[in-house]
């Protein structure tokens, strides 16, 4: 269970990117973060895993509150907090395996780490999720070489195998063509599904944010103006949070996508 008590975060020129901001989520379930640029989204990620330091406020990630935690205590609770990034994050000259194992990182010690010399456990783990990404013929491939839905499945694998009970995503379709961004979606949400993980996905498409998760959470200047089903994005809705907009034509082709699917 991920908690969020008024979660707020001010920044030193008097913005205010989060306010009160205050959720539950439970084990297993995966909320779409939604609303328009600026609206504080990428903040609220970050400020879980405190990558931004929130003003005030708790997050508490099973019963440990994180925002109390000292430095260590931090990078231990991090571990249990996969991140998948918008722009990848991957080391350009290493190869697949190599990406895929940095997110062992934190259980290592500094030697191993430097050396890159990873137990046989974690190297096994490494090959069996990039067969469950699709990637498993590319391991010794230097990331440089992948298209963007192929780095987007080796940030997946690399968030995966730190043994994550919570997925922090960052816009993880945003330099996608639409038939790769519904299939990152789709993995995302069956992986999910088959660890029981929570996940908070930030994400720019409605569409599909409609046609892949369970609850929906919209974010306006900081603040949650709208917590439901996807069903519950009616146009007037779509308006409250974006604004004016053709969000009839926006309905009517997720359920022609879904069909299809």
């Amino acid at each position: 269970m991920l908690k969020l008590d008024k979660l707020t975060k001010v920044y030193k020129t008097g913005d205010k990117a989060l306010s009160d901001v205050t959720l539950k989520i439970p084990g297993g379930q995966i909320i779409a973060l939604i609303g328009p640029s600026g609206a504080g989204k990428s903040t609220l990620i970050r400020c879980i895993n405190r990558l931004v330091e929130p003003t005030s406020g708790s997050v508490t990630l099973d019963g440990t509150e994180i925002t109390t935690l000292g430095s260590g205590a931090l990078r231990r609770m991090r571990r249990r907090m996969g991140m998948i990034f918008q722009e990848y994050a991957l080391v350009e000259r290493l190869t697949v395996m190599e990406n895929v194992l940095s997110g062992r990182l934190g259980y290592v010690g500094f030697w191993r780490s430097f050396l890159r010399k990873f137990p046989q456990s974690d190297i096994d783990e490494a090959y069996r999720l990039l067969d469950r990404v699709g990637l498993l013929h590319m391991a010794d491939k230097r990331a440089d070489e992948l298209s963007g839905g192929q780095r987007q499945r080796v940030g997946i694998a690399r968030a995966l195998i730190q043994d994550p009970a919570l997925l922090l995503v960052d816009e993880p379709t945003a330099s996608l063509d639409p038939k790769t961004s519904r299939q990152i979606m789709r993995l995302i949400t069956e992986l999910c599904a088959e660890r029981g993980l929570a996940a908070i996905v930030n994400i720019h498409d409605v569409s599909l944010a409609q046609m892949f998760v369970q609850r929906v959470v919209a974010l306006n200047l900081g603040h949650v103006i709208f917590d439901g089903g996807p069903a519950d994005l009616t146009p007037e809705v779509l308006t409250d949070i974006y604004g004016e907009e053709d969000w009839e034509a926006t309905i009517a082709k997720v359920e022609d996508e879904e069909e299809e699917t």
